[in-house]
């Protein structure tokens, strides 16, 4: 499914709130039923998922981290991209260009919580040549 004019539209609208059918279809000038039916087929073609975001400054006990990541073979980078994406601690992963392959971002409980994490969990993943960790102090506008 290639989303439309419309469904961008919703999409967009959903990306920065979540607001009530009845009002996306307001702004859109089409039936609530319409961005309903819509929303419905986005989520059932997988283009499109709800789930709840968090605004990392209030979680005072946890730690945001973003870990640049090289990977040694290239053709492993979908593999390892997967296999980091399901260790406990990681809210994404990303295949970058440049100096590194992987971007992951991490939600840790500490200093100590990081330390596990990139002992522990990350270097269990075989292939994963070196890392590059920066701590998150501020953040405008991200929630995860």
């Amino acid at each position: 499914m290639q989303p439309d004019k419309t469904d961008w539209q919703i999409i967009e609208i959903l990306s920065k709130q979540h607001i009530p059918n009845n009002q996306i279809a307001r702004q859109l000038g089409v039936s609530e039923g319409t961005v309903r039916r819509r929303i419905k087929a986005l989520q059932d073609a997988g283009v499109m998922r709800v789930r709840a975001l968090l605004d990392p400054d209030v979680l005072k006990d946890k730690q945001l981290a973003i870990i640049l990541a090289s990977v040694k073979e290239s053709k492993l980078l979908k593999e390892k991209a997967t296999e980091v994406s399901k260790l406990q601690n990681v809210n994404s992963v990303a295949i970058i260009s440049g100096a590194y392959d992987l971007l992951i971002e991490v939600i840790v409980s500490s200093n100590r919580g990081m330390i596990t994490f990139l002992t522990e969990q990350l270097s269990t993943v075989k292939g994963i040549e070196k890392t590059e960790t920066h701590v998150v102090m501020k953040s405008y506008g991200k929630y995860i």
